[in-house]
């Protein structure tokens, strides 16, 4: 083969490479938003209206909870600053999602569910700015568990609980009814600390 057909073969071949490659990009681009693996992918925003990536826990096992402050559940948070005092030096983080999706429950602005939080429960693991965790509206994360985990794992109310591993797998959920300090509950998070390399 000449120099001169060598080369118009080589650039007839980069155009076809080249033609593949922009019809496929927006589906590579689609593809790439479904195949997010870790929940350290997803960012909240704190409470305080600061940036909260879950990549801020990684090595950490993390109970996620969308919380309300006027649902007959409520009274959960003092659960959940039990387990959070009990096994946050061990390496768990218990992170309250606060959502007016169940029953308008949350109705309040952050620093009044701040300041309720606080007043009423001493509570001080982190918060989130309110989000949804249902619909079309809901924030990626709970999306992505929904697509990890299956449809029937989604919340069905307030202080549904979502199990993060170290590594930024789901491991778990437990519904609405169980408390944050079940013996289930604790078995899982101890789980988490003990493949973390806690031996206590």
């Amino acid at each position: 083969m000449t120099p001169v057909l060598l080369s118009w073969y080589l650039r007839r071949c980069l155009r076809a490479v080249l033609l593949v490659l922009c019809l496929l990009l927006p589906s590579l681009a689609s593809a790439g938003e479904l195949l997010t693996d870790t929940a350290h992918d997803f960012e909240f925003t704190s409470i305080n209206g600061a940036p909260l990536p879950m990549s801020a826990f990684k090595g950490k096992a993390v109970l996620v909870v969308n919380t309300a402050s006027f649902c007959g559940f409520t009274r959960q948070y003092e659960d959940l600053q039990a387990i959070w005092r009990q096994y946050r030096e061990r390496g768990l983080v218990v992170l309250g999602v606060p959502s007016n999706d169940f029953g308008g429950q949350e109705p309040g602005t952050e620093s009044e569910i701040k300041q309720f939080c606080e007043v009423n429960f001493d509570i001080d693991f982190p918060l989130t700015e309110k989000v949804h965790v249902r619909g079309d509206d809901a924030h990626a994360f709970y999306a992505w568990a929904a697509r990890e985990l299956g449809p029937a794992t989604m919340p069905r109310w307030n202080f549904h609980k979502y199990l993060v591993a170290p590594d930024g797998s789901l491991v778990g959920w437990f519904p609405t009814t169980t408390p944050p300090t079940a013996a289930e509950v604790r078995r899982a998070i101890e789980v988490q600390l003990v493949d973390m390399g806690e031996k206590g």
